[in-house]
């Protein structure tokens, strides 16, 4: 009778400690990929002939004691409309990560704006749903990876911002006509370009 009891005693402590796996231990939290964009780069097409212009800043130590390298490859034409498209990369990993695909991916948490910082530029407005439904999330307000830049008549010049929103509050007033005054949320990159119509 003892020796049923020690085996009992023994199957209930076994069946513990095999009870006791690794699903019971407190699960770790996911690990999020910081999101990394070095290089930024907007491409304006004329809408018929013309010649392109292209922005891009790329800036490989992020915030590092090294300046971005920007470059504008020149100036906009008077009266013309201009077909914008930005792209962005992270240039850190091996391979190459195209970040615009991440913004894609969610769109609900993504917007960027075209603030004209100095000068005397004419406005940037996103390019209709109509056009491209993938400007746009769900709920209609715009990623902004597309833009419309028109000229106008008369020569201007200034600081061109392309600044990425993350976690904004889209439905705030004016964002989503591309205010950025109210939008909230965390700044994922910022640059500068000094552009010219002439």
């Amino acid at each position: 009778m003892k020796n049923l009891k020690v085996i009992v005693l023994a199957v209930v402590v076994i069946l513990a400690i095999s009870s006791c796996s690794k699903d019971d231990e407190p699960a770790k939290p996911p690990v999020v990929e910081e999101e990394v964009f070095t290089t930024v780069t907007a491409v304006f097409t004329p809408v018929g002939c013309g010649t392109l212009v292209t922005l891009t800043s790329r800036d490989l130590d992020g915030d590092g004691p090294t300046p971005p390298d920007v470059t504008v490859s020149g100036p906009f034409a008077l009266n013309k409309t201009y077909n914008g498209e930005v792209t962005t990369l992270d240039e850190t990993k091996t391979p190459i990560k195209d970040m615009t695909d991440d913004i894609l991916e969610l769109p609900l948490e993504h917007q960027l704006f075209y603030v004209r910082a100095t000068g005397n530029l004419p406005a940037f407005t996103y390019t209709p749903a109509a056009v491209a439904a993938s400007n746009y999330d769900v709920n209609g307000k715009p990623i902004g990876l597309k833009t419309i830049f028109t000229t106008g008549a008369t020569a201007s010049a200034g600081v061109l911002k392309i600044i990425l929103r993350h976690e904004g509050n889209k439905s705030a007033a004016n964002v989503a006509s591309g205010d950025i005054t109210n939008a909230t949320g965390a700044t994922d990159f910022e640059v500068d370009f000094a552009i010219a119509v002439q």
